[in-house]
């Protein structure tokens, strides 16, 4: 590793990343998404599967939900690209791996990853420092959320075409921002051209949640709250699709755990799958 001072993603970022590598170490195959770009790119010791929070049947249900969302994502990407689609914006990037994983796709669009300086800066040396480069489609675009700095106007600095469509996404991050700034950002998104689409994950009332799961739901708000970062927004999926539709979007759906343990998880012999009624999706449409 480098002696650069950049700070490390956050906990959050680094523990997602390693639930995406911990599907393909500890599941059975047909795995839903093989991803282990943010293992190599943390490097973590070689115990970091001791980790409490890596406990294989313990996180198995946020594991599955982890790679569930990705994998419906990605599919939405190359989806939208086949109907000709360019641009694609990721709010709140982190450790996201696409580009890396899957350049023959990637590189027939431009893609934005949104994020704070210091992490991606961070981010972009260890893609260095691992070969596998930044290339001229990828645009990083730092923003500090923090500081309320205007991620649309960076957006548009870093190259995006305001004129043609994009797709947006943001996962795991609504449940850490007040309505208000979720508000915002659906506005944003809906003044985007005629033809873009927003998928954002949001998390429900941790009451709601399927009972086995609730626990772990509760220990990682617990655990956010200690951190200094909490989860601040709960929604249900009729108040997401109203409020999607209040910004100014033509169509607004709820995708749900069920939905995607139908397309990625049935007939597995192993019952893994994402838990109901925690971390959901909408997909809403300009």
């Amino acid at each position: 590793m480098s002696d650069k001072q950049d700070p490390a993603p956050d906990s959050t970022a680094a523990r997602v990343a390693l639930w995406r590598a911990l599907h393909v170490l500890a599941d059975a195959p047909p795995h839903v998404l093989d991803d282990d770009i943010g293992l190599k790119l943390l490097a973590p010791g070689e115990d970091w599967r001791d980790r409490g929070d890596m406990d294989p049947q313990f996180t198995r249900p946020f594991r599955a939900s982890i790679v569930a969302r990705a994998r419906f994502i990605e599919d939405l990407v190359v989806e939208q690209m086949g109907r000709g689609l360019e641009q694609y914006v990721i709010l709140g990037a982190g450790l996201d791996s696409f580009v890396q994983r899957r350049p023959e796709i990637a590189s027939r669009i431009r893609i934005f990853e949104v994020d704070q300086p210091g992490p991606q800066a961070w981010k972009r040396q260890r893609l260095m420092e691992l070969g596998f480069g930044v290339p001229d489609w990828l645009r990083f675009v730092p923003v500090d959320f923090e500081r309320n700095d205007a991620w649309r106007q960076a957006l548009s600095a870093a190259g995006f075409d305001d004129s043609k469509p994009a797709i947006v996404v943001s996962t795991g991050v609504s449940m850490y921002l007040t309505k208000e700034a979720n508000a915002a950002t659906l506005r944003q998104v809906a003044s985007f051209a005629s033809g873009s689409m927003l998928a954002m994950t949001f998390l429900l009332p941790l009451e709601l949640a399927d009972p086995e799961v609730r626990p772990g739901l509760q220990m990682a708000e617990k655990g956010a709250r200690a951190s200094g970062t909490p989860f601040i927004s709960f929604y249900t999926p009729s108040e997401i699709i109203t409020q999607a539709s209040d910004a100014g979007f033509a169509q607004a759906r709820h995708v749900s755990a069920n939905d995607l343990a139908a397309r990625y998880f049935a007939n597995r012999g192993d019952g893994l799958r994402p838990p109901n009624n925690a971390e959901e999706l909408l997909v809403a449409s300009v």
